[in-house]
C-alpha cells in the first residue's frame, strides 16, 4: 500500500485514473479544501469508505488534515516507455543510480515535471517504494511522471542509446561543465541525465556507459550540491532549451 499525505499529493492521487484509492482520511476542513479544488470524489475508487464516513479521530490524520491509502501505481516498463517516446524528438529522461532517500526521489520527480522530463528511472533493488514521504516530496508529480524501475541500469542506458538517446552523466570530477555543453548545443534532442547517490556518485559501469560526463560549475568553496539540487540545475538547463524550441519560457 502507498500513503499520500497532504492536500496536494492526495488531490493528485484522486485525479489520477490509474491510482486505486483504498481509503480516504480527512478532517472536515481538509475535506472542504479538496471539494473546493474539485478533487473530492462522490464515491471512492476501489471500494474504500464513502467520503462522508471519515475517521473522526484527528490522531489518524497528519497535521495537513488529509491522507489517502492507495495501491501502488501500475509499473511502467522501459520498453513500453521507449516505444511511447519513439516519435518524440526531444525526449528527456532522468536516471537515478542507487538513490535510496525517498525525499530525494520525490524532489527529483517534482523537478522532472517542472522542466518537462518524460520519466524518472531507478534501480529496482536500490530505490525507495512509494511512501507518504516520497509522495509528499514529489508534491503531486508522482501521479504524473512515470517512475520506471529497472533491474540493470547499465543495460537500460544501452537500450536508451539504441533509441537515439544521448546519455549524460553528472560527475564532480568531470572536465567539461554542464554550461559548456549547453552552449555547444549538446543538450538538444533525446537526452538521458544520469545521477548517482550522494557521496558515491555514479558507479563505474554507468560512468563508462554514458556518452559523456559533465560537472556543474559551482564556487570552489562548496564541495558539491545535494542530489536533488544537482538534478534541478541539470533539468533546468535541458528544460530551458526545450521551451525555447517550443516557443515557451522557463526563467
Amino acid at each position: 500500500m502507498a500513503l499520500a499525505l497532504g492536500a496536494t499529493p492526495v488531490a493528485a492521487a484522486l485525479a489520477n485514473p490509474e491510482r486505486h484509492i483504498v481509503r480516504l482520511l480527512a478532517t472536515s476542513d481538509a475535506a472542504r479544501e479538496l471539494a473546493t479544488i474539485g478533487s473530492l470524489p462522490d464515491h471512492p475508487r476501489g471500494g474504500g469508505r464513502p467520503p462522508g464516513d471519515r475517521e473522526p479521530a484527528a490522531t489518524r490524520v497528519r497535521p495537513s488534515g488529509v491522507a489517502a491509502l492507495a495501491r501502488p501505481l501500475p509499473q511502467v516498463g522501459l520498453d513500453d516507455l521507449l516505444a511511447k517516446l519513439a516519435l518524440t524528438p526531444s525526449s528527456l529522461l532522468v536516471v537515478l543510480d542507487q538513490v535510496t532517500d525517498p525525499r530525494n526521489v520525490g524532489a527529483v520527480l517534482r523537478s522532472a515535471e517542472a522542466f518537462g522530463a518524460d520519466a524518472v528511472l531507478v534501480q529496482d533493488r536500490h530505490a525507495p517504494e512509494e511512501t507518504g514521504t516520497l509522495a509528499k516530496a514529489a508534491s503531486g508529480s508522482l501521479e504524473r511522471v512515470p517512475l520506471v524501475r529497472c533491474t540493470n541500469l547499465a543495460r537500460a542506458l544501452r537500450a536508451m542509446q539504441q533509441a537515439d538517446f544521448r546519455c549524460i552523466g553528472l560527475a564532480g570530477e568531470a572536465t567539461e561543465t554542464l554550461d559548456a555543453i549547453e552552449r555547444r548545443g549538446d543538450l538538444r534532442g533525446r537526452i538521458a541525465l544520469a545521477l548517482g547517490a550522494e557521496g558515491t556518485g555514479l558507479r563505474r559501469l554507468l560512468r563508462e556507459t554514458c556518452d559523456q560526463l559533465v560537472r556543474i560549475a559551482i564556487a570552489p568553496t562548496v564541495e558539491s550540491l545535494n542530489l536533488s539540487a544537482a538534478a534541478a540545475v541539470a533539468l533546468h538547463a535541458c528544460g530551458r532549451i526545450r521551451c525555447v524550441e517550443t516557443a515557451s519560457e522557463i526563467t
